[in-house]
């Protein structure tokens, strides 16, 4: 059934793509001008109080659940959970949690495990090279 595979192997296209414009929205989205930091929802909506850091949880577990759906192995999706909660454990503390969600990108990690595990290395996979992101800083007069 050659129609089958080829239907099964451009929906799992489909999901790798999602999952890569997700971690790239939820990590790296934003570049913060004349540095090489980038920064995304996960830094932005982390900084309301109490809320914040648990959407951005329930945004990382759709990835997890993306990557078990994908058919990662149980030790990797365990991994991949570590992830998330660290993230959310460190980036609840107030302030300090703020600076760290900056520079921890969980989403970002758990996209390269997805990605190692099926051998992918295609650029439309690199969520930090594939396309970038607009530059909408106001010009120094």
């Amino acid at each position: 059934m050659p129609d089958r595979d080829f239907h099964d192997r451009a929906d799992h296209l489909r999901r790798l793509r999602r999952v890569s414009r997700v971690a790239r929205l939820m990590d790296t989205a934003i570049r913060i001008p004349g540095t090489g930091i980038r920064l995304g929802g996960d830094s932005i909506v982390g900084l309301i109080p109490g809320v914040g850091d648990a959407g951005t949880a329930l945004v990382s577990l759709w990835i997890v659940n993306e990557a078990r759906r994908l058919g990662i192995p149980p030790s990797k999706l365990i991994r991949m959970l570590g992830n998330v909660g660290f993230d959310f454990a460190l980036g609840s503390i107030p302030l300090l949690g703020d600076v760290f969600d900056v520079f921890f990108k969980s989403n970002r990690r758990n996209l390269g495990m997805i990605l190692d595990h099926f051998g992918e290395t295609a650029p439309e996979f690199d969520i930090d090279q594939r396309r970038p992101m607009k530059d909408i800083t106001p010009k120094a007069r």
